[in-house]
């Protein structure tokens, strides 16, 4: 890699952690897991970075929210929140940016393998994120469901096809 693309790799990277950062301002409170925007900035940086670039983007992020910076959905940040019951939906995040990557890469980048792999990759969140907020809440797995995922469908269906 020369120079001139790390340098354009770096830049582009700081500024999906800026968009992720963003993405969760914006924020609909609708129960113990907000609607936000920073799934939709996880999964372009996948497409967009790659799969090093955009698990290193996404590492970066989740290293600035425990450090103190009010990065994570609401404004808020800390350990605490990484186990809190929107930590697996962050800690999701990481495999979620890999795989998606590795499938856009592998199949291609073009627009319908780019959909199955945000799909693929909306559903590794999902799949990380609900047993997390089963766990921590206590509540029973149709409960997390009900309230960590299928209120989120449509506006992720929404943000893949944006």
């Amino acid at each position: 890699m020369t120079s001139s693309t790390q340098l354009k790799m770096t830049v582009y990277s700081s500024l999906f952690v800026a968009f992720i950062a963003v993405g969760a301002f914006i924020s609909i409170p609708i129960g113990p897991v907000p609607i936000v925007l920073q799934n939709m900035f996880v999964l372009l940086a996948a497409l967009i970075l790659g799969p090093v670039w955009g698990l290193g983007c996404v590492a970066v992020y989740l290293v600035i929210g425990l450090a103190g910076l009010p990065v994570f959905a609401g404004g808020t940040s800390g350990i605490g929140k990484l186990f809190g019951p929107t930590g697996g939906y962050l800690l999701g995040y990481l495999p979620c940016v890999f795989i998606t990557a590795s499938i856009s890469k592998g199949l291609g980048k073009k627009m319908p393998a780019d959909i199955i792999a945000m799909i693929i990759g909306s559903l590794i969140v999902y799949a990380a994120g609900v047993p997390w907020l089963k766990a921590v809440t206590s509540m029973s797995f149709e409960k997390a469901l009900a309230v960590g995922m299928y209120p989120f469908l449509i506006g992720d269906v929404l943000k893949i096809i944006a």
